[in-house]
């Protein structure tokens, strides 16, 4: 079958090709009466989308969302969901001259060797167009969080190559072109990016992301586990080669009597954990982090082979992102939301009788 698809009780089906006529998505297991309108996806999605400043693609994509179905008298139905957005800026001539070559870094040979056929045009169904589907359906998600729950999940850039932020405040992460929290690092950044991209070479990232407000008991024992399901949806978005859960691999080097998050009647005293113990929320904030991969589409010469197996020397002409991870936040939030979601429903079908019990634990360290 297919992996087309994710979610238990939430599911979310994506569909269509980098520049294809449009993308899409089915969001099946919505609850009624949520309040939606096509006007309330645009800010998330303004927030992923590329062209916004000179550091990102160039591609101008309105990402005007159409809503097809699920949705009467602006609320949701409980019937599936289906979300369209048209492609109005693919330049598919920019892939003409790489119709027959394996693109090192990309999913080119892969494709070709499980399908047999494969759509170059900026990478087809493995381009990052896809998850603007994900921020889409996660609109929805976010909004049923923060109503039922208070839950607020926020993401930021924590790392582009070397540079770390020096600082961290959350009220100026997006009011800059990087999604960082030091606002006195932004200049740096923009010359350390105005020399990669006049280089032509590209560079990862690290982003962190963050969901407060989650109640304890979220998630499952063995395979449902909260922070098993949130790897998978992290590691599913393109260029992700690593996902850490609380202190991650941190976790290598410290001491057993500090790694554990010792608990008093105020409340948890560290967050190691990154609020999931035992696959399943203890009140905490759930955090995690993810690692980007550089770019692999360059305009620098590289070496690959063709599809009758010659050597030859591949440039990629086009729009590319020098840093893909500078558009990843609205991703990574997305997916946290929508695997909450998710958890959550689930949650409410098997255990929503138990209710509250004592003793709760205030989450008290973030």
């Amino acid at each position: 079958m297919a992996s087309n698809s994710f979610g238990k009780l939430l599911t979310v089906t994506t569909f269509g090709e980098s520049h294809g006529a449009a993308i899409g998505c089915v969001i099946d297991g919505c609850p009624p009466g949520i309040a939606i309108t096509a006007e309330e996806f645009a800010h998330d999605l303004q927030r992923r989308a590329t062209g916004k400043s000179r550091h990102t693609s160039q591609r101008h994509e309105a990402d005007e969302v159409e809503i097809l179905s699920g949705v009467y008298e602006g609320r949701t139905t409980g019937t599936p969901i289906a979300l369209l957005i048209r492609n109005t800026d693919a330049r598919s001539k920019d892939y003409d001259k790489i119709v027959e070559q394996f693109r090192p870094g990309h999913a080119d040979y892969t494709y070709w060797q499980k399908y047999g056929i494969r759509d170059p045009r900026g990478g087809g169904r493995s381009s990052a167009r896809e998850t603007t589907m994900r921020v889409a359906a996660a609109v929805i998600a976010k909004k049923w969080l923060a109503e039922k729950h208070g839950i607020r999940v926020r993401a930021h850039v924590a790392q582009i190559g070397e540079i770390r932020p020096r600082s961290f405040d959350a009220s100026v992460v997006e009011d800059n072109a990087f999604f960082w929290p030091d606002a006195a690092q932004v200049p740096e950044l923009e010359s350390f990016m105005d020399a990669l991209r006049k280089s032509g070479d590209s560079v990862g990232a690290r982003i962190d992301v963050v969901a407060d407000n989650v109640p304890p008991g979220w998630g499952e024992p063995i395979y449902g586990k909260l922070d098993g399901e949130l790897a998978a949806a992290m590691m599913s978005i393109n260029a992700v080669k690593g996902v850490e859960i609380g202190a991650g691999f941190a976790s290598i080097t410290q001491k057993g009597s500090e790694h554990r998050d010792e608990l008093g009647r105020d409340g948890f005293r560290s967050n190691h954990a990154g609020g999931i113990l035992g696959g399943i929320s203890s009140g905490q904030a759930i955090t995690c982090s993810v690692a980007f991969k550089p770019t692999s589409s360059l305009r620098l010469p590289g070496h690959t082979v063709d599809v009758e197996g010659r050597e030859v020397e591949v440039v990629t002409t086009g729009r590319h992102d020098p840093c893909v991870g500078l558009r990843a936040a609205p991703i990574c939030e997305a997916m946290m939301a929508l695997v909450l979601m998710d958890q959550a429903l689930r949650h409410r079908a098997q255990c929503g009788d138990v209710g509250e019990v004592s003793p709760r634990i205030p989450g008290a360290v973030q």
